[in-house]
């Protein structure tokens, strides 16, 4: 039997994009990563001749679903997450353990800060990216 290839993710990371052109800063002590997810609309066709009376469908546009990230919150008058939420949109980039890169242009829709307990202290957020994600192999050292 083959050995399997699952990995954790484990040295994963999440950056935002600087002024610099292809530079990320990776931000927060990040704990969950839900990557660019992929859905596409469809559109029903059928008509009267449609074959056997069966329904038809056609692909139609395509979508990057919304990433959600979980990460330790340190207050900090200068959040960059914060300041990434205040712009319209910004330059982000998700790296998996392997190194290989997910890079795509979006903005904020959530920031929550963590509660202030006696626990550690979570925060999250959820990016909406807009357009097409790039997917990037890893830099070779």
């Amino acid at each position: 039997m083959t050995r399997s290839k699952a990995k954790t993710g484990y040295k994963s990371k999440f950056g935002i994009g600087t002024e610099t052109e292809g530079e990320y800063l990776d931000t927060a002590e990040v704990v969950r990563i839900k990557p660019v997810g992929f859905s596409r609309d469809e559109e029903e066709v059928t008509h009267l001749q449609s074959p056997d009376g069966y329904k038809e469908f056609i692909a139609a546009m395509k979508e990057a679903t919304p990433v959600e990230i979980e990460f330790n919150w340190t207050p900090s008058a200068t959040d960059p997450m914060i300041a990434a939420f205040e712009a319209d949109t910004g330059n982000y980039q998700i790296t998996a353990p392997n190194g290989v890169r997910m890079q795509f242009t979006g903005f904020f829709t959530a920031y929550e800060p963590g509660e202030l307990t006696n626990g550690a202290m979570r925060g999250t957020a959820t990016l909406r990216p807009s357009g097409k994600p790039v997917l990037l192999p890893a830099v070779s050292a």
